[in-house]
């Protein structure tokens, strides 16, 4: 029999090692299933599956194809990224680093996607306070990208959740603030002197944020920024077309002022994909629009399948060929 001990013990091994974000995602990803099926059992089992059902495997196919548009484009942009800190990486090693680093979309606000620096450092030499503005930068444009499509949607759209136009000004000032080299190292600055821990982290995050200057070239910044638009913009219309299929009337607009918001919101939670907060706010927005709790419930579960767990699953398969792949290179036995 187990003492108070003992189980103290084992929780704090689980919580403090390589198990941590796995347990937590896990944890809440069957909080989200939970709910899911509450919800469905709530409005009758019968509705929801027979909307699932109504879905052939060729539109399951075409909203698939939407999600990756996006992880192409943006791939695209991660390597246009890569070619200004004029790293010496072709397309494909780029989009192989991008793509598997989706395998780790599971830690909380994805830290553990930077495995692509690593990764990089191993196969071109160069260190990490070069190469960790990519990370930044690409987050950055995300942000950016969503931000401008949601205020483009909502000019378009009938009417808009409450407070999104808040929180695509966030995103932009997040933005702002991530790509401007003096703006950014002023607030690293002020957090380090508000909580005075990890001085040589900060160090380090204050050199690399010079870097972010040569990100500010102007056709570099436009070409970015249009493929963020386009890729999201496809995960938007996937929406758009699957609600359509479903059976509800929903304009093009409002699905991706719905879908985008909806993402921004979840990511603002911090968790992992932004697993439970993007959920809600989409069938909640949904119902808004008049869409039934038995049609919003399964549309939910398929674009999050279709989008976030089609990354995941991308970035588990590409993971093991690209941590494979790095190991061989030059200057794998120093990183």
């Amino acid at each position: 029999m187990r003492t108070k001990s003992d189980i103290k013990t084992f929780a704090t091994t689980v919580f403090t090692s390589k198990w941590r974000d796995p347990v937590m995602f896990a944890g809440l990803l069957l909080l989200v299933l939970i709910g899911l099926i509450g919800l469905a059992a709530a409005t009758g089992w019968e509705e929801t599956l027979s909307h699932l059902e109504s879905l052939t495997f060729w539109q399951i196919s075409l909203l698939l194809l939407l999600s990756l548009a996006n992880y192409g484009l943006r791939g695209i942009r991660w390597h246009v990224f890569a070619h200004r800190l004029d790293l010496p990486l072709s397309l494909f090693q780029s989009l192989r680093h991008f793509f598997g680093g989706f395998a780790m979309s599971v830690t909380p606000a994805r830290v553990g996607e930077l495995v692509r620096i690593r990764w990089i450092g191993r196969e071109t030499g160069a260190s990490p306070e070069r190469t960790a503005p990519l990370a930044i930068v690409d987050r950055a444009s995300d942000l950016s990208a969503m931000a401008i499509l949601l205020a483009i949607a909502l000019v378009f759209a009938a009417g808009g959740p409450k407070g999104a136009i808040v929180v695509a000004a966030f995103a932009i000032i997040a933005a702002i603030i991530a790509t401007n080299p003096r703006i950014f190292s002023a607030c690293v600055t002020r957090f380090y002197r508000i909580t005075g821990v990890f001085p040589r982290f900060f160090v380090r995050v204050r050199r690399a944020s010079q870097t972010l200057a040569q990100f500010s070239h102007f056709p570099t910044v436009a070409m970015t920024l249009l493929c963020g638009l386009a890729g999201w913009f496809a995960e938007g219309y996937a929406f758009f077309i699957l609600l359509q299929w479903m059976g509800a009337d929903i304009g093009l607009a409002t699905c991706i002022v719905i879908f985008v918001f909806s993402t921004l919101a979840g990511g603002l939670t911090g968790a992992p994909g932004g697993i439970g907060g993007a959920e809600a706010a989409m069938i909640a927005l949904l119902s808004l629009e008049g869409v039934p709790i038995s049609l919003s419930v399964p549309a939910t579960a398929v674009i999050r399948l279709t989008t976030l767990w089609f990354a995941i699953a991308l970035g588990l398969a590409i993971f093991p060929l690209a941590e494979r792949i790095s190991k061989r290179g030059p200057y794998a036995l120093e990183k």
